[in-house]
């Protein structure tokens, strides 16, 4: 049972439902991770997870309901309890103002085949990090010499999404994400300074240029002036901003 693949899940999950029409994703994620603190790493590891969400939608009074079932997905006994739990949501849900026809669908979308969607989920590892990770301990090393601290995290993380409907429709797609973080402290923590940059695969991320940056901002912190409490332009550089806005 637990050989099954993750398109045989889906099957099943929409074999499984007697909703009118039903909805199913299921997104794998692979995971890869640094941490460090104070010019040392402290922790490293890979993480896997596996979801699925159900959507049903019932033929209620008034209209159209839908309903979700929403958990971890590690083989078929998580399947039919999903499926039920998403159609007891959605007969006793009020019927929904905005609700739509499911779209039809072709078996697989034009720019997919029919093994595109059978393929297995891609994957992230600790190997990401292969040429990172050496840098970044030569960073470690410089900022010692610097008498600074730094802290931060990378991340790497990989996630593929299967979407199928009682229509017909099938999609599948793969999400690589990364990012790094780097802090640097003076050693009595009164200044400090951020850097980070986003990534796809780890390729472009340079951690001595990410060293040079974060202390240039940090230098900027020596020239202290007290001011009294009120209103003050600030200018902010552009990855700061984005930060706020989120």
């Amino acid at each position: 049972t637990e050989l099954m693949s993750v398109p045989e899940w889906i099957d099943q999950a929409l074999a499984l439902s007697t909703a009118d029409d039903c909805v199913v994703l299921v997104e794998e994620q692979t995971e890869a991770n640094l941490r460090w603190s104070g010019n040392s790493l402290t922790t490293n590891g890979q993480m896997h997870s596996r979801g699925l969400t159900v959507i049903a939608f019932a033929k209620v009074a008034g209209g159209t309901a839908n309903g979700v079932g929403s958990g971890a997905l590690t083989g078929t006994d998580d399947i039919e309890s999903l499926v039920r739990a998403a159609e007891q949501a959605a007969r006793m849900a009020s019927a929904s103002e905005d609700a739509m026809p499911l779209v039809e669908g072709p078996l697989v979308a034009e720019s997919l085949t029919e093994q595109d969607f059978d393929a297995p989920a891609v994957h992230t590892s600790i190997e990401v990090f292969a040429d990172f990770a050496p840098a970044l301990g030569r960073a470690f090393d410089q900022a010692r010499k610097d008498g600074q601290l730094l802290y931060g995290f990378a991340e790497h993380i990989v996630a593929t999404t299967w979407l199928a409907t009682s229509t017909g429709v099938r999609r599948r797609f793969v999400q690589p994400t990364g990012r790094a973080e780097l802090n640097i402290k003076s050693p009595d923590m009164s200044r400090s300074a951020w850097v980070g940059q986003a990534t796809t695969d780890f390729t472009d991320v340079d951690a001595a240029a990410l060293y040079a940056e974060v202390a240039t901002r940090h230098s900027w912190s020596e020239n202290r002036v007290e001011l009294p409490a009120g209103r003050y332009e600030t200018l902010l550089p552009p990855s700061a901003v984005a930060d706020l806005m989120i």
